[in-house]
């Protein structure tokens, strides 16, 4: 791969090059000379086939992880995410110790390994929010809850410049990753003022499907708003809206 120069930059195939842009430039690689036949059927690349089939794997349980939670994502994530969590999805199907190479998918892997994820690296949860929440997933009766002791806004949240209020969101899902399909449900707080009066013991409860087989998770954000004239303006600089994963509960196959 090579860096394009000049005040000239190209884009598309001349020869056997190829010109592109990324974030970080313009650059230039050489066609590769393998056709995609051989890479299909030859022997030779049977580890590029199973490496292929298992990225491909991580991208789709991305994907459905993401939609299971789109309702509280729109405004609590970077540019990056999907490719992020694509990579950590493909470590949790690595650490499958069951199926074969090739074969190896997330209900067998390590699910867990999700824990902690960060939707937004730019504004991330741990960075806004200081308050010791808890998490209480009951699988049998299909509740995934985010609890949040009594606690001062002004001590105990990081708003940006501009922000008066905010609201604390969650989701739960339970996703099957097999079929691509999900439950989820999500809960909010009120729109609360930032300022020095303690806010009550809070508890956001969402429901999955009682008793699923599926892995649960449960999600935790925070959104920040200005008060203009009474009325309520999100502020979507992404700087501080944050969204982590801070529930993971894995196939209830075993269990």
């Amino acid at each position: 791969m090579a860096q394009q120069k000049g005040v000239i930059k190209l884009g598309g195939t001349l020869g056997d090059l190829t010109f592109y842009k990324t974030k970080d430039g313009y650059f230039a690689r050489e066609k590769g000379s393998i056709s995609g036949e051989r890479i299909a059927n030859d022997p030779a690349f049977q580890r590029t086939r199973e490496n292929g089939a298992e990225f491909g794997r991580a991208g789709r349980a991305g994907r459905v992880l993401r939609s299971a939670f789109r309702g509280v994502l729109q405004n609590a994530s970077d540019r990056g995410m999907s490719s992020r969590l694509t990579a950590l999805m493909l470590k949790v199907i690595q650490a499958d110790a069951v199926s074969p190479r090739g074969l190896r998918n997330v209900i067998d892997g390590e699910a867990e390994l999700l824990l902690g994820f960060e939707f937004n690296a730019e504004g991330k949860l741990g960075a806004s929010l200081h308050v010791p929440f808890t998490c209480r997933i009951d699988r049998g009766a299909g509740t995934l809850e985010a609890v949040i002791p009594s606690y001062i806004p002004s001590d105990m949240i990081s708003a940006p410049g501009g922000a008066t209020h905010y609201k604390l969101a969650s989701a739960g899902a339970a996703v099957d990753f097999e079929n691509e399909t999900f439950v989820s449900n999500r809960a909010t707080s009120p729109v609360l003022p930032w300022n020095s009066v303690p806010v009550a013991d809070l508890t956001l409860s969402n429901t999955a499907g009682a008793g699923s087989r599926h892995p649960l998770f449960l999600v935790l954000g925070i959104e920040f708003y200005q008060e203009v004239n009474r009325q309520m303006y999100p502020l979507k600089n992404g700087a501080h809206n944050a969204m982590a994963l801070i529930g993971v509960n894995g196939s209830g196959n075993n269990g």
